[in-house]
């Protein structure tokens, strides 16, 4: 075999492998697709079972150039690599490329010689458990570079056609490429979780049994899943079923009862500490281990068994929720002689209904009470604004400890009928535990999920967590995973509590690439990036104002860290004032709830998710959703970044939060909006990888007459919307190493039909740096000028082609081609762009100076004139050139 097998100059190079393809399959292929630089896949019927196969080859299409046989059809395919057959007839759409093209044959497989088995020009066949181990020996002699997903991928094939290593077909070669794939990164617990067996109808049936009569119980602070069914017939494979149920649904904690003939089988699983599943089903008769565990009890009615399990957890569940985790913080407090009209806005101010207040005797904080929101609105209704609030305040309250536990946090707010429960430590309030909070624990569950069109209330919830560190070992590199740790165990070790946040975490859900780490402390924010700068050797950039560092390491990768903070805006569309907060209020302050999600990094909670708002539950369900009704009143930028996550990740604006949006059109907030923020937001929009459909979706809401109302949507935008898009498309494939600002194009086709005096105004409104302002104003309508001489020009000779285009930087050619209908024209462009415009002269106005000539003004005529020679083909070399030139001297 080869070395290498370079890209087919002729035609395309397709790999293929067997219909209904098996893991073996589909992991050959991507081994194949690294050996084939350029190749293209094709997996016949893809994807017409419902199955986890073909689940999973949809979740992988990014790692391959996957096509349809529709997308090749009428095009030249030189070369077929087949992986994992020789059987024609189970080629699909392929059989016919094969049959009616005749290219050259490249074969990978394990099976035996058959009756009728294809030939090919290259054939690799020897006896294997899996034809994807004869790959991966392939790989591992050239050095071929895996990620650990494609490794991961790769091991999963070998492992489900040697049955794990226990097949009498598993080779000595299996073993070999296994274990160099688990060198490289290999996830075996992915491999284990989907090798395991599709199941029949009837297990199906009894999950979705086990799905409808799940119950969410919240026992001492953590949520346990209890199931219990009446079987009319004996289950073999409920454990199986039980631990499907589990990944399914990403649960902490599951507890199946089954009913038996004269037995109630219970199995229980937990990835939590707190619920050990051996020590509570020990009391039942069975056992296990903390993670795992069953019981089978005889003559004892199902309802009895399920009561004796409920008053087990309630006993054995070890509480995780403290005050510490419940409570608020920092707290907002006032002083005793604030006036309730200043007390009213405070709570306006910061979205809470009570106030704590202190006092300082000695530098020493005291607490005196607190007041509500609805005690200071009754005041106010009687004109008492001017009253300090002393005079109004509950001053008889109760306090806890940040350790106190969750019943006795019950037992002080609903028993002593308080508002809010203040957490005092060393004689400093700390926090506050709310009504709101306890209520929002007791009743927490996917059961009490708000219906959709719903937006979150004004107050955080109590948040839900989950366990994402095996999702965080699948999707990072062992690089970025070592570097959360240390920032964790750093930050934990200085006292702070450590998150990272946001876009990286939404976009680990979602399964994206996305390298930009923005991390959360709860503390001392650019204390913490000092400290870890140093230890890393790294540099530093400091926002003192905002709380804010930038930590710029050797290599220039950075990571953003931020102190947590809260946020109010002074006035519809102000830049927001920013103070310090705790994670909660943090999470609140952001745009929108699926960008609201952060994960722990601490070592003793690393990679637990944490979701105040839902967030998890909009991403699944593909909905855009604000965290308040107000959002786009006080930040109205958030409207174009509603439109740009939409479009990006096929989501859809929730009910209410489209009618906000049409709200704050009809309110006229964007009048207030600065340019360059308008211009800094659509600018990111568009530099999407595909900007069109949120570009529509601008004009379909009536967005885009905040930029200027001239800008409209003509019969033809669409049209050249989708020719820039190809116009980059083919800049991206024939110029690789040319950078261009893409936004321009998309920018530029938008304004087309406008006159200079629009583009100036949009140029003031959006307050262009002088660099884009020229662009708009000036250099644009150079272009309508090349592109107007184009028109009637062509043909034309390459010294008339260059001297009209080469005035044009790159991005204005490829508008020009964006916006012209005649093929004539953009092949004029690519021409003068493939082939004239890096041609140059070898002489100089030295060589000018030899030949005799006196210099001034004429050099530059005469330099530009011989250049036009050499375009049109009438020179070839430099002594052409000189020749050409002495031409100047009898003149």
């Amino acid at each position: 075999m080869p070395e290498t097998n370079p890209p087919s100059r002729d035609g395309l190079t397709v790999i293929t492998t067997h219909i209904n393809a098996d893991f073996d399959g589909i992991s050959s292929v991507l081994a194949a697709h690294k050996l084939y630089p350029g190749s293209v896949v094709v997996l016949p019927n893809a994807g017409e079972k419902k199955n986890l196969k073909n689940f999973f080859i949809s979740s992988l299409l990014y790692l391959f150039n996957m096509k349809r046989s529709t997308d090749i059809a009428g095009k030249r395919v030189s070369r077929v690599v087949l992986v994992d057959t020789r059987d024609l007839s189970r080629l699909g759409e392929v059989a016919a490329i094969i049959t009616e093209q005749t290219p050259e044959i490249h074969i990978y497989d394990h099976h035996p010689d058959q009756p009728g088995s294809m030939k090919g020009t290259l054939e690799v066949i020897r006896p294997a458990g899996a034809t994807a181990s004869i790959l991966t020996s392939l790989m591992q002699e050239r050095g071929t570079e895996l990620s650990r997903e494609e490794a991961t991928i790769v091991c999963l094939g070998i492992y489900e056609d040697t049955g794990s290593f226990t097949y009498a077909s598993t080779t000595p070669e299996d073993f070999q490429a296994a274990a160099w794939l688990v060198s490289l990164g290999a996830n075996l617990d992915i491999v284990s979780s989907l090798i395991a067996k599709e199941l029949d109808p009837a297990q199906v049936a009894l999950i979705n049994e086990m799905l409808n009569r799940s119950e969410r119980r919240m026992v001492n602070g953590v949520e346990v899943t209890l199931v219990s069914l009446a079987l009319e017939e004996y289950v073999p494979d409920l454990a199986t079923l039980v631990q499907k149920m589990m990944r399914m649904e990403s649960l902490g904690v599951l507890f199946v009862l089954a009913g038996m003939g004269n037995r109630i089988h219970v199995v229980a699983r937990s990835c939590l500490p707190e619920v050990d599943c051996g020590a509570i089903l020990a009391d039942l008769g069975g056992g296990g281990h903390p993670f795992a565990a069953s019981a089978s009890i005889r003559n004892m009615p199902l309802a009895q068994v399920e009561e004796k399990l409920g008053a087990l957890l309630a006993a054995r569940v070890k509480p995780i929720r403290t005050a510490r985790h419940l409570m608020s913080a920092p707290v907002i407090t006032t002083a005793p002689l604030l006036p309730l009209s200043e007390a009213s806005r405070l709570l306006t101010r910061y979205s809470i209904n009570a106030l704590v207040v202190t006092t300082f005797d000695d530098e020493n904080e005291q607490l005196l009470g607190y007041i509500t929101r609805q005690v200071i609105e009754r005041a106010l209704s009687h004109n008492l604004g001017a009253c300090p609030v002393q005079d109004f305040m509950f001053s008889s309250v109760a306090t806890a400890s940040p350790d106190t536990d969750f019943n006795t946090l019950v037992d002080r707010i609903i028993g002593d009928k308080q508002r809010l429960l203040p957490i005092v430590e060393n004689d400093r309030v700390v926090g506050v535990v709310t009504r709101t909070d306890l209520l929002n624990l007791l009743v927490y569950s996917k059961e009490h999920a708000r219906p959709e069109g719903s937006e979150v209330s004004a107050q955080p919830h109590y948040p839900k967590q989950k366990p994402v560190v095996s999702l965080m070992r699948e999707r990072l590199t062992k690089e970025m995973l070592d570097l959360l740790e240390k920032i964790g165990r750093v930050a934990h070790g200085m006292g702070f509590g450590v998150f990272v946040v946001g876009g990286f975490v939404r976009d680990l859900l979602l399964r994206r690439e996305n390298d930009d780490i923005d991390i959360v402390i709860e503390g001392d924010g650019i204390t913490f990036a000092k400290a870890f700068a140093e230890m890393m050797g790294a540099r530093i950039n400091t926002y003192t104002k905002f709380g804010t560092s930038v930590i710029i390491f050797p290599n220039g990768f950075k990571v953003d860290v931020a102190t947590a903070r809260m946020e109010y805006y002074p006035f519809p569309a102000a830049l927001p004032e920013v103070e310090t907060s705790s994670i909660k209020l943090d999470l609140y302050r952001r745009d929108f709830t699926i960008n609201t999600l952060a994960i722990r990094l601490d070592p003793d909670g690393f990679g637990t998710l944490t979701d105040f708002f839902n967030g998890q539950r909009d991403i699944k369900e593909k909905r855009i959703r604000i965290l308040h009704n107000l959002s786009f009143v006080e930040d109205p930028t958030r409207v174009f970044r509603a439109i740009k996550f939409e479009q990006r990740f096929g989501f859809t604006i929730g009910k209410v939060t489209r009618e906000m949006i049409k709200n704050a059109i009809h309110l006229d907030v964007f009048r207030e909006l600065g340019g360059l923020r308008v211009f800094n937001e659509f600018r990111q929009i568009l530099e999407e990888e595909n900007p069109v459909p949120a570009i529509l979706r601008i004009f379909d809401l009536g967005l885009m007459e905040i930029i200027h109302p001239g800008i409209t949507r003509h019969n033809e935008l669409i049209d050249q919307l989708d020719e820039a898009k190809k116009v980059l498309a083919w800049h991206d494939l024939m110029y690789t190493d040319e950078p261009i600002e893409r936004w321009v194009i998309y920018f530029l086709t938008l304004l087309a039909p406008c006159d200079r005096e629009v583009s100036e105004v949009v140029a003031r409104r959006l307050m262009l740096p002088p660099k884009h302002r020229k662009l708009l104003t000036e250099e644009r309508f150079h272009a309508r000028g090349a592109y107007i001489w184009l028109t009637h020009g062509l043909p034309a000779a390459n010294s008339d082609l260059h001297r009209q285009l080469s005035p044009l930087r790159t991005e204005l050619l490829l508008y020009v081609m964006a916006i012209s209908k005649d093929e004539a024209i953009k092949k004029a462009i690519s021409h003068y762009m493939s082939q004239l415009r890096h041609i140059t002269l070898s002489i100089k106005g030295r060589d000018l100076k030899t030949l005799g000539l006196k210099p001034g003004p004429r050099y530059s005529q005469i330099l530009a004139d011989t250049l036009a020679a050499k375009l049109d083909g009438k020179l070839k070399d430099r002594d052409d050139e000189l020749a050409f030139a002495a031409g100047y001297l009898e003149g």
